[in-house]
């Protein structure tokens, strides 16, 4: 079956620029508003909490039930667009989306909002964000302009994670915080739009099994997974229990996904998935990066805020500097990947990114001035920029176009693991308040994990050049 000419195939060069602008605007920008909802929160604890009447545990709660249900639905969401087709996920999931903003909005208490929030907006970015990527992926083909077009998106992304404080802080602090979810429906009434444009290269196949129990056992084991961790600083022996089920429930996943490839059904994902060696360090990379960029985004926010005594606007602002990092190094992605490999790229963020933690450690202990985290979050920025467009285009380009679901659905799903996790674990250190001081200790966990992110990618072949693109 023929496929319609994609951006990096049209015509002029101006032509196709052209094309990929308009094809890039609505991906990049649900990228933007998702990766946006999953920090902007961080700057409202305290508005919330005490317009709600509740605790500032319940929100932060809150705010981690939201990552946790993107990262357990990623999987199957990938997999429904290749019943349903891509773009009518991604429609769907933006509709979705943009009905929890506006419950969130109307949230008369704690439940509502978490309903609106944690669960609606959850969802729906666990349907918008695989097609987001297979789409990137199908419509550019060759390594340079998928580059290019993966390094808006991350751009994007990177930008809504790391400005997401300061949006929302001005929001809220010129309007109120409901207002800040307004903003995300209007922005994605916005994306709706602009999604004329996007055309799926590929047909969908709606005739085509859907693995209901794999779905069901992926997202309880991850969410065992994550509340045993939540569960670690108020009793020591329901962690283990929650996270010892946790891997039982995912041990049988697998053999389930085994069963089901046995007898010739098709499973919620394949395990030849697994096989790929750079695929494995790639998502490796990818877990790394989410869990050390909203681990240190709620590390620092809860800093400012609590030590420091800075109100939502003067949090965001100092956020500035790693908004700036993210964006520069996520837009020079093209140039980057023609001059090193993508290996050298991931080690070098990773590298960067290990000495801005550090420096936010050192120079908060020596100085009196919140300002003092700047130079730190402007490293962080730049190596987060530097090394999560190469690392997506590692995974997505290790498989053909019949695997994209699969394969974008795990890596979206490894990605927001590492942010579920990342804030999980830089809370629990928070609220267990250990001697050496909550603030040092959760950042020396964080720039641990860097660490080994660090080790991961080294083991990366070190070439330039993508798979060649299989005929669909």
């Amino acid at each position: 079956m023929a496929m319609p000419p994609t951006p990096s195939e049209t015509g002029s060069s101006g032509q196709s620029r052209s094309v990929a602008r308009r094809v890039l605007a609505p991906l990049a920008l649900a990228q933007f508003i998702c990766s946006y909802a999953g920090s902007n929160m961080n700057v409202m604890i305290n508005d919330i909490s005490e317009d709600l009447d509740t605790t500032v545990q319940g929100v932060q709660t809150v705010i981690t039930l939201f990552l946790l249900t993107m990262a357990a639905l990623m999987i199957p969401g990938g997999k429904l667009t290749d019943r349903y087709g891509r773009k009518r996920c991604f429609l769907a999931g933006l509709c979705v989306y943009g009905v929890g903003a506006v419950l969130s909005a109307l949230a008369p208490g704690l439940g509502v909002l978490t309903l609106g929030y944690s669960i609606l907006q959850g969802v729906g970015t666990a349907l918008l964000i695989p097609p987001v990527y297979i789409l990137t992926t199908l419509l550019f083909t060759d390594l340079t302009s998928r580059a290019r077009a993966f390094g808006t998106v991350m751009a994007l992304g990177g930008v809504g994670a790391a400005a997401g404080p300061l949006i929302g802080g001005l929001i809220a602090s010129a309007i109120g915080w409901r207002a800040a979810f307004v903003f995300q429906a209007v922005v994605v009434a916005l994306i709706i739009v602009l999604s004329r444009h996007v055309q799926d290269p590929l047909p969908p196949e709606p005739d085509r099994h859907f693995d209901i129990g794999g779905a069901v056992l992926s997202a309880v084991g991850l969410v065992l997974v994550v509340m045993g961790i939540l569960a670690a600083d108020d009793n020591g022996w329901l962690m283990a229990a929650l996270l010892v089920l946790g891997v039982l429930v995912l041990v049988w996943l697998f053999r389930w996904v085994r069963a089901k490839e046995r007898s010739g059904r098709e499973p919620l994902f394949s395990t030849s998935l697994f096989r790929d060696r750079t695929s494995n360090l790639g998502l490796l990379t990818q877990h790394a990066q989410w869990l050390m960029l909203m681990g240190v985004s709620f590390v620092v926010a809860a800093y400012l805020q609590v030590v420091r005594g800075y109100d939502a606007i003067g949090t965001g602002v100092i956020f500035t500097a790693a908004t700036l990092g993210l964006l520069t190094a996520s837009l020079a992605a093209e140039r980057l990947v023609e001059r090193w490999s993508q290996r050298t790229l991931i080690m070098v963020g990773f590298a960067v990114t290990i000495c801005g933690i550090c420096l936010l450690i050192a120079l908060a202990s020596d100085s009196q001035s919140a300002w003092a985290s700047t130079p730190g979050l402007l490293l962080i920025g730049l190596g987060c920029g530097a090394m999560l467009t190469p690392s997506v285009n590692v995974v997505q380009s290790s498989f053909g176009e019949e695997r994209q679901g699969e394969i974008s659905g795990l890596s979206r799903s490894v990605s927001n693991l590492g942010s579920s996790l990342g804030t999980a674990i830089a809370g629990t250190i928070l609220v267990a308040d250990p001697a050496a001081g909550p603030y040092a200790v959760a950042l020396g966990v964080l720039a641990f994990v860097g660490l080994g992110g660090l080790g991961a990618a080294a083991l990366l072949p070190g070439g330039r050049t993508a798979p060649a693109r299989p005929e669909a």
